[in-house]
């Protein structure tokens, strides 16, 4: 079984991922390896964020590493809250204010439509490789369900009459944009010798 490093403190992901990614890999968590410091995520976009986070672990560590950057983008506010999602509302990063800000600034918009964006960075022997799902979907008008975090209360997938916090687990990560990412993830590191 081979060792991977993902590289959150979100216990939420960190579940998910490893449903996810079942068996075939021992997925390890930063607690595992000791790593308690707060990684850097400074960057403009996804994919430098993610990248910042993977390449910290093995610079740090010499450990093969994946993390992820996700953002909710809402077509109506210019992408937003995209890069900045977790601290949308502020730097405590409360997923209720963030939705409140979201829901908010979306009051009076008829384009609802939105998506979740997922970027995975996966750097083994010191070599990058990035992934990316994306799950389209529309702003709901107010929260419905409890299950999942972040947004998923007022997120509902195109096809689907629940928000991602109404889904099972299972369907939620079967349809997500993290899932989506982590498939292309688990599909490349299968065919690595």
């Amino acid at each position: 079984m081979r060792k991977l490093v993902f590289a959150t403190n979100n216990d939420h992901k960190l579940r998910e991922l490893k449903e996810l990614l079942n068996s075939e890999f021992e997925l390890l968590s930063l607690n595992d390896i000791g790593c308690s410091e707060d990684i850097p995520e400074t960057g403009p976009t996804l994919e430098i964020n993610a990248g910042q986070k993977s390449f910290y672990i093995w610079d740090k560590y010499l450990l093969n590493c994946f993390a992820d950057d996700t953002g909710l983008e809402i077509e109506a506010l210019s992408n937003e809250p995209g890069v900045y999602s977790a601290r949308y509302a502020g730097d405590d990063k409360s997923a209720t204010a963030n939705m409140n800000k979201v829901l908010e600034k979306m009051a009076s918009e008829t384009n609802r439509k939105a998506q979740f964006r997922c970027v995975i960075s996966l750097v083994i022997d010191g070599q990058e490789k990035q992934f990316e799902g994306i799950v389209e979907g529309q702003i709901l008008t107010e929260k419905h369900g409890e299950a999942g975090f972040g947004y998923d209360p007022i997120f509902m997938p195109d096809g689907y009459e629940l928000s991602f916090a109404e889904m099972a687990a299972a369907d939620k990560n079967r349809i997500s944009h993290r899932g989506r990412a982590v498939e292309k993830l688990v599909g490349y590191l299968k065919h690595l010798k």
